[in-house]
């Protein structure tokens, strides 16, 4: 038990969010820009390093006809290397409208596209903390 950390992947932008297996709960952290199409690996370990997670949760983008979408190759690969780079235990969930979701509680504070990106990150660690570790 203890502090997992979430993933929603982008190829330009990854929105984080750090949860607890005790509580169920998850909050938004930041949003990370990629450097040269790559995700910001320094600015990762150091959230690795400050949270101590014991793993990771990362969004696996799905179409409503439940196939995977366009960008689920990237988000498999962002996942091997987090699990690689870290020794992470790393898990994929269905991140369907969390996007869509993270603007409908955001409100007027959706117009920050770093602010969505990060509570969509909550979103998507929420619902494999609610379903994920049964």
């Amino acid at each position: 038990m203890g502090a997992l950390l979430g993933f929603d992947f982008g190829p330009r932008k990854i929105g984080v969010a750090v949860g607890q297996t005790i509580t169920r709960s998850a909050s938004a952290l930041t949003t990370l820009r990629s450097r040269g199409n790559r995700p910001d690996w320094v600015r990762i370990e150091q959230l690795v390093r400050e949270w101590q997670p014991q793993g990771a949760v990362v969004g696996l983008p799905f179409n409503m006809d439940d196939t995977e979408g366009v960008m689920a190759p990237g988000a498999r690969r962002f996942a091997r290397q987090l699990e690689g780079r870290f020794g992470l235990a790393v898990h994929l969930v269905d991140e369907r409208l969390t996007s869509l979701e993270a603007r409908r509680w955001l409100g007027r504070d959706a117009t920050s596209l770093e602010a969505i990106d990060a509570m969509a990150a909550k979103l998507i660690l929420e619902t494999w903390l609610m379903d994920g570790t049964r």
